[in-house]
């Protein structure tokens, strides 16, 4: 099969949930197929260190190109260009022209017999109408959920009425792309439900998240007692939506039952109000490191006090093949397949998580028990080889499906 993979954004370094689940599924299809990959790096990013981790994929071209942010010139413009256009904000700075032509030339050329377009970011980069080959949506997430749950959190009466109409345009937009394309592939069954609802008539199938059991492996010998640890990239909103709570509503009611309990946050590029906020209540902010693994065994409890989201979180499945005990909202845990109380403990509300924590913080045997489930639970369903296998039986069933 020859594949050729779409992304904005970049794939190295691994330093989103969305590069990982994305470089492992690339690298392991690779293996057995004809995949190459056109994407593109900004500041930060490593497009030759990529092509060197994608030796094997048949080709690794990346472009260069900054993806505006908020409060540039550059996102200014995408914004009004947007607003004369059904695509969303979020959506029209991710439009590539020198990307997108080099899509529309493979495509032409027929040098590839299906096409992933990877997040819905991508897709504006690739021609959805007369197609030669079938045209598969990767959705990470339910895009117009993020922005709804944006929406329900936001303060301000003027943010408020622009996510109002934000969400609504992600809503369209996501739909018209789930109609238009050959398969939409969801990563949980909750999102599959959640898009194929939102657009009917399309085909949507959800393939698992995995998790690379190799490399994240338990060792007890690394914990720290009373510690707590928070991974995820920080300059994405949700995340950093989630530290702030944590930090304000639950960490003192941690402390009030466990003085010394403690708490890192690592993750990419936190601004100077987390880490003005972390100061204040002596946490520990990394910023990015190059191995995730040694802050993750030191944690006691990895915390995911997520309130807004979407698509699966990764960070979980990493912190349970390291054997850790999680405590995650529901959204935070949202699509994976958990059983609460068993694989994690769910708790939605700061008084209810802040008791979680205490109770796994002052019993060992429940913590490790919790962890000794989820590490038995990723490593017989959930390694990127297996998953990898799924994602290769739909791509050939969009071939078959668009040669009918």
């Amino acid at each position: 099969m020859r594949i050729l993979w779409v992304k904005v954004g970049g794939l190295w370094p691994l330093t989103t949930g969305g590069r990982l689940r994305s470089f492992h599924l690339v690298s392991e299809l690779a293996r057995r197929h004809d995949v190459r990959v056109l994407t593109t790096h900004g500041p930060g990013d490593d497009p030759e260190g990529l092509a060197r981790q994608l030796s094997h994929c048949a080709e690794v071209r990346s472009v260069p190109y900054e993806i505006p942010r908020q409060g540039t010139g550059r996102f200014a413009f995408s914004l009004l260009r947007s607003w004369s256009s059904p695509m969303p904000a979020d959506m029209w700075k991710c439009r590539v022209a020198a990307l997108r032509d080099e899509v529309a030339r493979r495509l032409a050329a027929g040098e590839a017999d299906v096409c992933v377009a990877d997040f819905l970011h991508a897709v504006s980069n690739v021609p959805l109408n007369g197609r030669r080959v079938p045209m598969v949506f990767f959705a990470h997430n339910v895009e117009f959920q993020i922005w709804k749950r944006l929406r329900d959190h936001a303060n301000q009466p003027w943010k408020r009425a622009l996510l109002e109409i934000e969400w609504r345009k992600m809503r369209r937009y996501e739909r018209e792309v789930c109609r238009r394309a050959t398969l939409t592939l969801a990563v949980s069954d909750l999102d599959r439900d959640m898009l194929g609802a939102a657009a009917p008539g399309s085909r949507v199938v959800a393939i698992p998240t995995g998790v690379d059991t190799r490399y994240f492996t338990p060792d007890e010998s690394r914990e720290r007692p009373h510690h707590l640890v928070f991974t995820g990239a920080m300059d994405w909103y949700p995340n950093e939506d989630a530290i702030l709570h944590f930090l304000e509503r639950t960490l003192p009611r941690i402390r009030a039952a466990v003085p010394d309990a403690t708490l890192t946050i690592v993750g990419r590029n936190p601004s100077p109000r987390l880490r003005e906020a972390a100061s204040c209540a002596g946490v520990e902010v990394t910023g990015t490191v190059d191995d995730v693994r040694p802050y993750v065994l030191a944690g006691a409890v990895s915390i995911v006090p997520l309130r807004i989201g979407g698509g699966t979180r990764l960070k979980i499945f990493e912190a349970l093949a390291m054997g850790k005990a999680v405590v995650s909202t529901g959204i935070g845990a949202e699509g994976l397949p958990l059983e609460p109380g068993r694989h994690f403990v769910r708790a939605d509300e700061p008084e209810a998580f802040a008791a979680a924590v205490v109770d796994l913080l002052l019993h060992g045997d429940r913590r490790r028990a919790l962890g000794r489930a989820g590490r038995a639970l990723v490593d017989e369903h959930y390694s990127w080889a297996q998953v990898s296998r799924t994602l290769e039986r739909r791509l050939s069933e969009a071939m078959v499906t668009h040669a009918r």
